[in-house]
Parts: C-alpha cells; sequence; structure tokens
C-alpha cells in the first residue's frame, strides 16, 4: 500500500513513501543470490524524488526518506536489468545519501556515512559493477562495453525501448567505435545492414546511401546537417557518444529527406562523475590524431556540469598531393537549474584544410586506363572550411508524466573551395587531358529551433506516449564561383602543373538562396494489453524558397506525411512488427517544366514487417526486415518536348526491396559480434530518359559484415583484447545504360588491445588493421568518358593509439 503525507501525522509526514528502480552501480557488489530478482530498468537522469518514486512503483520497494533530503538532488540515470537493491545505489551513487535495509523490501535512504578518503573515484578507476559475473554500465558511461543498446530516442523522440518500437533502428555505440577507431563517421556504417557509402564532392562530405538511396543528410542529436555534397567537410568524431541509424523514412520527425532513412549522430553530454581521457592515435599515411576528453561537476552540489572534447589531426593519404589538418574543439555547459529544469549551452568549432581528390580516371575504348591507384590527374584543389555551431537546450518536467524541452542551433560556415576536375570527356592528341579550376567562396548559415511536449496517461488499459511538437529550419547558401582552365596533363606520363591558362570567368551557377522549413507533428504511442503496441503519427511540413539576387520565390511545397506501426511483444525476448510510413522528398521546384509551372517535391511510401530478438538479458539483439520502399515525382525528361531540350516532368519512379538482417551484441563474456546482411533490388521502374530498368548508382546486389571481438576477463592475460572482421560487398553500376559494372570484394580488419592500470589511470595500446589483404577494390564509378572517376578503396593501413584515462 502506498501512503500519502496527508494521511500521516506530524512526524510521519518527516518521511515518504517511495518506490524505486535500477541502473549503474559505483562499487562492488556481488548479486549472484540475486540472479532471479533482476528487472529491466530505464529511468534518464532526473531529480532524485522523480526517479525514486520510478524505481519504487517498477521494482515493488519501499522508500522511507525525509522529503528535504531529496529536494534539489539529481539522480543518475539507470538503465538494463539489476537487481532491486543495486539500482536503488546507482541511483543515489554521488548523491551523499545512501540507502539502509530496515524491512523485507524496505530501505531507509539517509546521508552516505563521511569516507576516510576525499580524493573522488573517476569512472576509469571505479570498480566495476558485478551482476551475476558480468559487468553492467549506464550507457553514457566511459567504461561502457556493451555492443547492443536497448532504448533510442531518435525514432520516436520518446525514450522507448527497441522491443517496443515498430521501426527498425540500429545503433553503434561508443564501444564498436572505440574497437574500430572510428574517425570517419562513414566508415562506422558497415555495421549497420542497409547502409553503404561513397565518396561524396572529393572525398570531403559523408557521403551515406541508405537502403539504396543517396543522401548528402545526417542529423546532430536531432538537427539537420545537410551538405549538398558541397564540400563542406564531413563529421568529426572527437564528441561522438554513438550513432542511431533509423531505417525507412524519418520525415515524420525531422522534414525532408530521401526515403532510405537518416543517419543521427548523439554526441557526449556532462557527466556528474569526472573523468579525464587523453588519447594520441598515429598510422599509414603519415596520420597523426590527438584528442582529448574532459567531463565532470564544477560545484560541489552538481548543479554546473561541463564538458570538453577537442582533437587534432593532421594525414597525408595514399592519393598523390592529398593532405588534410583538422582542428575540432567541443565545449558544453549543463546547469540543473532545479531538480525538474536543466539548461545546457553548447559549442562546436571546426577549421580544417582540405584536399579536394575526384578520382578522375579515364575510361576510354571500353575500359578504365591502366593506372596505380595513387595516381592522381589534378592538382592540389585546397579547401578551406570554417564551421561555428552555438546550441542552447532547455526542459523542464512538470511531473513524473508530462515534460517540456526545446533546442536552439545556429550552424555558421563559411568555406574557400578549389575544385579541380577533367575539362572534356575526350583526349587531345598526346594523350594530353584539359583540365580546370573552379573557386568558389561560400557560406552555408543553418537556424534551427524545436519544441517538443511529451506526456504520459491512461485512458482505461490502454497506456498512451503522446508527443507533440514543432520545428523551424531557416537556411541561407551563398556561393561565388569562378572557373579558369589549367594546363592540360598527360594521363600516362603525368607532369603536374598547376599554373591557370586562361583569365577567371564567373562559372555561372552561383546563387544568394534561403528556405524556410516549418513542421508540426503529433505522435501517440499506445500500449495495448498482451504485449500490443500501436504508433501513429503524422507531420505538417511546410517549405518555401527564394532567391535573393532575383529576389524571386518558388511556389510553396507542403504536405502531410502519416506513420503507423504495430509491434506485438510476444515474449520479453521477442517481437513483430510491421509499418507505413510516408515521405516528404527533395524540392524540384529548380527543375524547368514546359508550362513554367513548378514540379511538386519528391514523395515515397514504405512497407515494411519484421521481428527483433533480444537474449541474455538484453546483451544480444537481432532484427530481420523485409521492406519495400518507392519514390515518387523523380525528375525526367518532358517526352513531349524536343529531345536536346530541358523541359522537365515529375513522372520518374524508383523502387527498392529487400531483406536486411542485423545482429548485434554480447554472445559470451567478453564476445562481442556484429554480423550484418542486406540484398538490395534496387530499380527505376518508370523514366523518360532511357534509365528504366537499371540499377541505381552504386548499389551493389548483396553488402556484408562480420566483427567480432574477445576481450580477456581474467587471468593473467587480464587486459588484452584480440578482434577482426570482413566487410563483402557485389559490384555496383553507375547508373546509366552502359552496362558497367565494378567488381565485387572483400576486406578483412584486424584489431588487437592491451589496457592495464597505473595507480588511479587506466592506459590502452591499442593497433587496428585495415583491409589486411591489401585488396585493390573501387566502390563505385562514373562513366564519362575521359572525365570518367571511380572511388579507390584505401590499401592495407594501420592505425596505433596510445590512451589514458584517469
Amino acid at each position: 500500500m502506498k501512503l500519502h503525507p496527508q494521511t500521516l501525522t506530524a512526524a510521519e509526514r518527516a518521511f515518504r513513501l517511495r518506490r524505486t528502480a535500477s541502473a549503474l552501480m559505483a562499487g562492488c557488489v556481488s548479486l549472484a543470490a540475486l540472479a532471479d530478482e533482476l528487472r529491466q530498468f530505464d529511468i534518464p537522469a532526473q531529480a532524485l524524488d522523480g526517479a525514486l518514486t520510478q524505481l519504487a512503483d517498477q521494482a515493488d520497494l519501499r522508500l522511507l526518506y525525509p522529503a528535504e533530503l531529496v529536494a534539489k538532488l539529481r539522480s543518475q540515470p539507470l538503465t538494463g536489468r539489476h537487481a532491486p537493491e543495486q539500482a536503488l545505489q546507482i541511483l543515489l551513487h554521488a548523491s551523499g545519501l545512501s540507502a539502509r535495509k530496515t524491512a523485507e523490501h524496505t530501505f531507509t535512504v539517509e546521508a552516505a556515512p563521511a569516507k576516510q578518503s576525499a580524493e573522488p573515484q573517476s569512472a576509469a578507476t571505479m570498480p566495476a559493477v558485478s551482476v551475476v559475473g558480468e559487468a553492467v554500465y549506464d550507457l553514457n558511461s566511459p567504461d561502457n562495453r556493451d555492443y547492443a543498446v536497448r532504448t533510442a530516442a531518435s525514432a520516436t523522440k520518446t525514450d522507448t525501448p527497441l522491443m517496443e518500437t515498430p521501426v527498425n533502428i540500429q545503433i553503434i555505440p561508443k564501444a564498436v567505435l572505440n574497437d574500430q577507431q572510428i574517425i570517419q563517421m562513414t566508415d562506422a556504417l558497415k555495421n549497420v545492414a542497409g547502409a553503404t557509402v561513397s565518396h561524396g564532392s572529393g572525398g570531403l562530405s559523408d557521403d551515406i546511401f541508405l537502403r539504396g538511396f543517396r543522401s548528402s543528410t545526417f542529423f546532430r542529436n536531432g538537427f539537420r546537417i545537410d551538405s549538398q555534397f558541397a564540400s563542406i567537410g564531413t563529421r568529426q568524431m572527437a564528441n561522438v557518444e554513438r550513432l542511431e541509424v533509423i531505417k525507412g523514412p524519418a520525415a515524420i520527425m525531422y522534414g525532408r529527406m530521401e526515403p532510405g532513412g537518416m543517419v543521427n549522430v548523439v554526441t557526449k553530454q556532462p557527466l556528474a562523475t569526472p573523468y579525464y581521457a587523453l588519447q594520441q592515435q598515429f598510422g599509414s599515411f603519415d596520420l597523426y590524431r590527438t584528442s582529448l576528453d574532459a567531463t565532470g561537476p564544477l560545484t560541489d552540489d552538481d548543479t554546473l556540469l561541463y564538458r570538453f572534447n577537442g582533437s587534432f589531426e593532421s594525414s597525408a593519404s595514399f592519393r598523390d598531393l592529398v593532405d588534410s589538418e583538422r582542428t575540432f574543439i567541443a565545449p558544453m555547459l549543463t546547469w540543473n537549474v532545479s531538480p525538474r529544469t536543466q539548461i545546457s549551452l553548447e559549442m562546436e568549432y571546426r577549421h580544417d584544410n582540405l584536399i579536394d581528390d575526384n578520382n578522375t580516371w579515364p575510361y576510354l575504348n571500353g575500359g578504365f586506363i591502366n593506372m596505380p591507384r595513387s595516381r592522381n590527374l589534378m592538382e592540389a584543389g585546397k579547401v578551406r572550411v570554417e564551421e561555428k555551431l552555438i546550441g542552447l537546450n532547455w526542459s523542464h518536467q512538470f511531473n513524473d508524466d508530462w515534460s517540456i524541452k526545446q533546442r536552439f542551433v545556429a550552424d555558421l560556415l563559411d568555406n574557400v573551395q578549389h575544385w579541380t576536375s577533367a575539362a572534356a570527356d575526350t583526349l587531345l592528341p598526346g594523350n594530353l587531358l584539359p583540365r580546370s579550376q573552379t573557386l568558389i567562396d561560400g557560406t552555408h548559415n543553418t537556424y534551427f529551433t524545436t519544441l517538443d511536449l511529451t506526456g504520459r496517461f491512461a485512458t482505461g488499459p490502454l497506456e498512451h506516449t503522446l508527443l507533440l511538437g514543432g520545428d523551424y529550419y531557416r537556411v541561407d547558401h551563398i556561393s561565388d564561383p569562378y572557373s579558369a582552365e589549367l594546363a592540360n596533363i598527360d594521363v600516362y606520363h603525368p607532369v603536374h602543373n598547376a599554373d591557370i591558362v586562361s583569365p577567371w570567368v564567373s562559372a555561372g551557377w552561383g546563387g544568394n538562396n534561403s528556405a524556410d522549413y516549418i513542421g508540426i507533428y503529433a505522435q501517440d504511442q499506445i500500449k495495448l494489453p498482451h504485449g500490443l503496441h500501436v504508433l501513429g503519427g503524422f507531420r505538417y511540413q511546410y517549405v518555401k524558397q527564394w532567391d535573393n539576387l532575383s529576389h524571386t520565390a518558388q511556389p510553396v511545397d507542403d504536405d502531410v506525411t502519416p506513420r503507423v506501426g504495430v509491434l506485438w511483444q510476444a515474449q520479453d525476448w521477442l517481437s513483430f512488427y510491421g509499418n507505413y510510413i510516408e515521405n516528404f522528398g527533395v524540392s524540384n521546384q529548380w527543375a524547368i517544366s514546359a508550362s513554367g509551372k513548378p514540379l511538386p517535391p519528391e514523395s515515397a511510401q514504405q512497407w515494411e514487417i519484421g521481428s527483433k530478438f533480444e537474449f541474455f538479458d538484453g546483451k544480444f539483439s537481432a532484427t530481420l526486415a523485409y521492406y519495400d520502399i518507392t519514390k515518387q515525382n523523380v525528375v525526367t525528361r518532358d517526352p513531349n518536348s524536343p529531345f536536346n531540350s530541358n523541359f522537365s516532368i515529375a513522372a520518374g519512379e524508383v523502387r527498392s526491396r529487400g531483406p536486411e538482417v542485423d545482429i548485434r551484441g554480447e554472445l559470451l563474456p567478453g564476445w562481442n559480434l556484429i554480423a550484418t546482411y542486406s540484398n538490395f533490388d534496387t530499380r527505376v521502374t518508370k523514366d523518360n530518359n532511357g534509365l528504366q530498368g537499371n540499377r541505381l548508382y552504386a548499389v551493389p546486389r548483396n553488402v556484408g559484415s562480420l566483427w567480432s571481438t574477445y576481450d580477456v576477463l581474467d587471468g593473467e592475460l587480464r587486459g588484452v583484447k584480440v578482434g577482426g572482421g570482413v566487410t563483402m560487398r557485389d559490384g555496383s553500376t553507375d547508373g546509366t545504360g552502359d552496362n558497367y559494372q565494378t567488381a565485387g570484394y572483400a576486406t578483412v580488419d584486424l584489431l588487437a588491445a592491451y589496457s592495464w592500470k597505473v595507480d588511479k589511470s587506466k592506459l590502452t595500446a591499442q593497433l587496428n588493421v585495415y583491409n589486411l589483404l591489401d585488396k585493390s577494390y573501387f566502390t563505385d564509378a562514373y562513366i564519362s568518358g575521359a572525365s570518367s572517376s571511380r572511388t579507390i578503396g584505401t590499401p592495407r593501413a594501420f592505425l596505433g593509439s596510445i590512451k589514458v584515462e584517469f
């Protein structure tokens, strides 16, 4: 029975009854005897009073404590399977409080006794929590080694267990990023079925393919980063906590995008437990990278927390004339104004000096010419990028059921680019390739805000999680390109010459454009009896674009896109799901129609069915899915106009469908595994340009990967980690009717690491080998005679690191 303060005596009113639930523990507790009491918890960091209430309700505990004892205190987050007593200790960690058992299932929360040492324990020196012989850590803990994550917010904007979400979500956590030493975001996507990558904009943009659809857009904590392959630089990884990949259309939550899905980068947040790490990496092709991670409280009561991440990277390349130098810092402050109100201020600063490398490789007489993969037929196209991101986020919890949060972000990017490219599809006498250089001075500024109201309530036996929200993007893009002719080059015996041999002239395709994106959305997640879950929602999207130079505006693009999903959790470890989702795609406003009327934007629909599995208390998971996506309103030639005209109609259609398998997690203590497979049936189904029936550009038919590591947990070899993996894929076409296809290939990677303690610090030495067999391969190609190009795979490469944590 739950007691209410108003029914108690004055003395009794000094104590309040609460129940409590689980998460990560800072001490070492043997729970083998309590193995049968392990329960699943998912309690976010919040006011300690509210967290204890949730724990008490979920774990059937009676908690007694004075109301004023927990005022202004916040809890640690609690996720995973824990015994109730362990969960309580996790919530109280770093609060200055402890729990004393006073009766069966009853605990008194009181001030913790004074410690013998005033020295704080860092995350690196904290003893591991032992739960039936296995370590359990909070999701955001620096020591978290889990390959499988059970909860994500990207797909629904609510913290919903994946086993209850009728959408296919795959998460690449920090443990995988560390084991594979990921310093380029797209390299991590080989761990997700249905994801492939290419070489966007000379290797300077994150070029992502999801379920066969190419996108230059990814998201940072829900904020759109859209390069349009404009050479603005790839995502820095120093402050990345994990990657969350949503498969299929996600327009209902995030607006206009390609229907294959989205990648959401989740950044590191300030922690209440002090943690410091310094890592030095060094590798092939003169790669040197130094990174720093520091976090902890700035005040004794943990009301002000900070995090600072930074990195500096310098590298050459296996390609001639290509190098880079990258600087990145990301400070963040979180102010716990009250137990229910938080405010965060964050910043990112990036300065890149890069080289544009478009991989020009002439295609002559029915084949690519013979030349080494290191040869660069262009000159060093220098690119300078400076990006400043500033964000202000706040949230308030009205009570245990209702909360509101808002985010403001301004992303200001300046860049100066020099592109060098082939200027003709045929060679001049003497095997000379004409070349040109383009100089672009541009800015790309984005302003964003979003507001979400989330509430939980019940209507009879139905439990609702309601989300009401809206967002606004403003994008201002300015580019001023000029071009000139470069000296010709002999493709068989190149002698580099960066001289400009013609006057600079306007390239003619620059602009000064702006766009407003306004969206409102609603979603209801309904939990029914017998393990049934229903997800339903819609979004209204409004987009207006205009040219600031000509003072002309394009007609408005708007649409309503629904999403419906049903999931049946037949067992705790088994769920079946299906969904239908519509997508609001890219604009066709700049295409020219014969009538002069604007073309409608692209649209798409997805049907998907699948099943999800969880084993070993959620440490090992699998998802099997089959999807079918159809995209309409693709621009194609107007058949009623002259063949050489540039008039278009939105009558094209593209289809992508196939099965996917994602398997990840811990099979045995210390043994982790990731296995993926996808089969892409991607075709142009309607087209007036002769492409009907062709496979989509750069999309292979079959892609699979396997990665496994083993961490020695006991004995003389404790701290040793070994691992390796293989990535395999079919060849891909160039998307045209010439029937060219790259060859399939497989690459092998290896890992060896050793961690040991030195006083209160932890040191880790690690070596990764990529493309162990030095396979020469090409992921994709574009055929255009002498100006053809193909993405060249990196030869065998080594990456070592020394990391100290304390």
